[in-house]
This record gives structure tokens, C-alpha cells and sequence, in this order.
């Protein structure tokens, strides 16, 4: 008897859990919607961790890229964005090919390379300076459209202290300074 009343408990404790998170979905997009917050972007699944010695910006093969279900993954977060009617958005990506690509395969828009976006991945001494960077990027986008940053988990780290999953979506005020959710829209 004792264990059932446990797992109940716990079943209910969940639910509750479960129901915040989808209580918070509809403000987080409405927020997006509005222009009030920006989406930062994992990029999508791409298999391993940082980059290959020697590896190039001017050179994808050189990178670690997309997986094909890095691929797929950014295109159902791109259904998902226009779900919730966001069909066109300013897009910023960081210079790797991981993220340019995700930027692509969301197909809200053209995608713009902006470098407060790219990785400090292995000089952390430049955290302090490219989240600075990343906050003044994020206050001048135009407030009148959606805007959705395509980075890195060091780069979203650094700003929310937040470790994202590949392709998760972290929702932050437009100042950069408060964070109002997670979304995981893309599966």
C-alpha cells in the first residue's frame, strides 16, 4: 500500500511538473511572437564535441557538422516556429557550418552571420567579453520582428547559465539580462 501511495504521489507530483512547462510554452511564444524575447538556438544535432585540430570557418569539411538527424531536427524546429505563427524572423548565426546550417534548415529567413555568435570553445578567458558582445547584439536587433540567434552551448552557457540540448531553444528577454524559458521544439 505504501508504494502505491508513493507512486501516485510522484505521478501527480509529475503531472504537476507537466502542466507548468505546458502553461509556459504558450507565454514563451507569445513573448517570441511579440518581439519581447529573442530565441537563442543550440544548433542542431551534430555528433561529437567542439572541432577537428586545424579545422576552418571557410571550410565545412574541415568542421564538425550536422548529423542527418541534425538536419531533420532543425527543419521540425523551423515547423514548430511557424506553428506557433512565426513564419518569417530576423536570423543571426554563428560562422560555423553547424549553425549556419541550422539557420538554414529553420527556413524562417536569410540568414546573417553575426560574430558575436561564434564559439569561444577552448579560450574560456574570452567568455567575459563575447557574452558582453552577444548582449549588445541581441539589445540592437529590430524590436518590430521576431529574432532567433542560431550559437553555441558555450556561447548560451555563458549568457543564461543554461546547458542547452542540441536544438533546444532558450528564450531571453531582449536585453539579454533575464531569461524566460526553455523550448524544446524540435525533437
Amino acid at each position: 500500500m505504501m508504494f502505491r501511495t508513493v507512486w501516485f504521489a510522484v505521478i501527480l507530483c509529475c503531472g504537476a511538473v507537466g502542466a507548468e512547462v505546458a502553461r509556459a510554452s504558450p507565454r514563451l511564444w507569445e513573448a517570441l511572437r511579440s518581439g519581447e524575447a529573442v530565441a537563442l538556438v543550440r544548433h542542431a544535432e551534430a555528433p561529437g564535441t567542439g572541432d577537428p585540430a586545424g579545422f576552418r570557418l571557410d571550410d565545412c569539411a574541415t568542421q564538425r557538422n550536422l548529423s542527418p538527424d541534425g538536419r531533420a531536427q532543425a527543419a521540425r524546429l523551423g515547423e514548430a516556429f511557424r506553428r506557433q505563427g512565426i513564419a518569417a524572423a530576423e536570423i543571426r548565426s554563428s560562422a560555423w557550418c553547424r549553425c549556419r546550417d541550422t539557420a538554414s534548415g529553420l527556413a524562417l529567413g536569410p540568414v546573417q552571420v553575426a560574430a558575436p555568435l561564434n564559439s569561444f570553445f577552448g579560450a574560456s578567458g574570452a567568455a567575459a567579453d563575447s557574452t558582453t558582445a552577444l548582449r549588445q547584439l541581441i539589445a540592437a536587433l529590430p524590436a518590430a520582428k521576431p529574432a532567433v540567434l542560431v550559437t553555441h552551448q558555450v556561447n548560451i552557457t555563458a549568457l543564461t547559465g543554461i546547458f542547452p540540448r542540441s536544438g533546444e531553444v532558450i528564450v531571453v528577454r531582449r536585453d539579454g539580462l533575464a531569461t524566460l524559458g526553455r523550448l524544446d521544439a524540435g525533437g
